[in-house]
């Protein structure tokens, strides 16, 4: 993907940064998700390219969305599209750390195209690949992670959203004597961090949304990390329906354990995620006494297997760049 295109991408996910920010800490979720949403699209609106939703975030709990099957674009290049418009509304809505913005990219054809319901998955680093599996207990997969790593179970960290579905999971977890780590929102910025030295997780496992899982296989492509996922229509209320629409829209086998390359079809594939608020791995969206404003987004390329963080200054009223 050509340099120009990429950052006409990373400035989408920079409008719906930039947008949703003023809704930090305001405790008004589906505001934030509006506000970003919104942002998002006409940013994608404003790009000479033939874009389409192929799995997005929204018909699950009925937030404002990017449906599935929506054509964004001027016209052009075509290309498929993963989004989740703001990754941690409640993050945002509580000024709570690793709000982010999030978009996964990559040629027509290449990315999962299916509704947007539930999926196990297990994602880890590099040393890792080939050596997890969704349909291996957590505690093979701590065993197999730890003689990945090379240190003991006791030092391994799994990450997991906090679910009532997950509550055997994390039992289990816990008497293997591994670390976990429950998150209230946030898997895609955790399953990429498994790949990312000093994130101090391993490993994250349970059943997320399935463009959380598109998003995370994408990043992970990208940095060379491991990803293991499965279709979980049994813990979608709406479960029945979502799979008999997933039978018309896919041809992969909807029970199969899906790798990195079924969700992620090409090697021209980019993940973005603009910071909303702090993380340890960007600064959040930065406003100063003049309206100047500063974001940091993270760029993973599967082309060229490559990783940047880009951080933009937008000037004020004085016409000062803050850096």
């Amino acid at each position: 993907m050509q340099a120009e295109r990429i950052m006409e991408f990373v400035r989408v996910a920079e409008s719906a940064a930039l947008a949703c920010e003023r809704w930090c800490g305001r405790g008004d979720k589906v505001a934030a998700d509006q506000a970003a949403t919104t942002a998002m699209r006409e940013a994608f609106n404003s790009i000479d390219f033939s874009g389409r939703i192929v799995i997005g975030e929204g018909e699950r709990d009925e937030a404002p969305m990017l449906f599935i099957g929506e054509e964004l674009g001027r016209g052009g290049e075509e290309i498929d599209i993963a989004v989740d418009p703001l990754e941690g509304t409640n993050l945002c809505a509580y000024d709570r750390p690793a709000a982010w913005c999030t978009i996964a990219v990559a040629p027509r054809g290449a990315l999962l195209y299916a509704p947007d319901t539930y999926m196990w998955k297990v994602a880890a680093g590099p040393a890792c690949r080939g050596k997890i599996s969704v349909d291996a207990s957590p505690s093979d997969n701590v065993a197999a992670i730890a003689q990945a790593l090379n240190k003991p179970i006791s030092e391994v960290c799994v990450c997991i959203l906090d679910r009532p579905r997950h509550a055997d999971m994390i039992a289990e977890l816990h008497k293997t004597g591994c670390r976990v780590k429950t998150i209230d929102d946030g898997d895609v910025y955790w399953c990429i961090a498994t790949a990312l030295p000093g994130s101090g997780v391993d490993a994250v496992m349970g059943a997320g949304g399935s463009p959380e899982a598109v998003l995370s296989a994408c990043g992970l492509k990208a940095v060379g990390g491991a990803f293991s996922a499965r279709l979980g229509f049994e813990v979608d209320p709406d479960g029945v329906e979502k799979r008999a629409r997933a039978e018309k829209m896919t041809d992969i086998d909807l029970d199969a354990v899906l790798s990195m390359d079924d969700l992620v079809r090409s090697d021209d594939a980019l993940f973005i995620g603009a910071g909303v608020t702090n993380s340890e791995l960007l600064k959040g969206v930065q406003v100063f006494s003049d309206g100047a404003q500063s974001i940091e987004t993270l760029v993973l390329n599967a082309y060229d297997s490559s990783a940047r963080i880009i951080r933009s200054c937008h000037r004020g009223e004085t016409g000062q760049i803050h850096l």
